[in-house]
């Protein structure tokens, strides 16, 4: 598992006051050991650029802790930063970035409650229909049936994928307005056919 770079930034008010809260982190040694330690423990680094200290993590549950380290020692010492955020570094474009993380676009189609993927079967007879229907209904899939026709929401593509191996059909997009631009699919009733 891939492992993205973190970092806690903390913008102070000037550097002499980012040179005083390295000292509680633990770059100068007096007072601040329990502290120190916690952030040794998880083998995080800390370093100043002006006055702003940065806390550099492996792991966003790193992050995590040493944010919250980082807040109880703020608040120890009556400090209020200018500027206190979780940054991730974002590889594709070489930057730090402090915006949440957005879902992608099957996360965000699930949450809206439709699938983003589907898979398609034009049953031989409507009982074949109806019977499939049934059993992918049972193993929780949602699935909508007209005729002989029957789609099944899937969470992911590799979901859809095995589904349509084992059932014989197709595997389309899914969501909610997918079928409006392909009126001619005898499918264009259901779209988004919830996930």
């Amino acid at each position: 598992m891939a492992h993205d770079d973190w970092r806690v930034r903390i913008e102070l008010l000037d550097e002499a006051g980012a040179q005083d809260f390295l000292g509680r982190l633990g770059l100068r040694q007096r007072g601040a050991d329990e502290l120190a330690n916690e952030l040794r423990e998880h083998r995080l680094a800390v370093s100043q650029d002006g006055d702003t200290v940065f806390v550099y993590a492996a792991t966003g549950m790193q992050a995590e802790q040493a944010w919250r380290i980082v807040e109880s020692e703020l608040n120890d010492q009556g400090l209020t930063p200018s500027r206190f955020v979780t940054e991730r570094w974002v590889r594709e474009d070489e930057r730090w970035d402090d915006e949440p993380d957005q879902p992608d676009v099957e996360e965000e189609l699930l949450e809206r409650g439709y699938a983003p993927w589907e898979v398609r079967v034009e049953a031989k007879s409507l009982r074949e229909a109806h019977d499939l229907a049934e059993q992918l209904r049972s193993e929780g899939y949602d699935v909508s049936r007209t005729f002989t026709y029957i789609i099944a929401g899937a969470g992911s593509r590799e979901e859809a994928a095995e589904l349509a191996r084992r059932v014989h059909g197709e595997v389309e997009p899914g969501g909610e307005l997918v079928y409006e631009v392909q009126p001619q699919n005898p499918f264009a009733v259901f779209g988004g056919l919830g996930g």
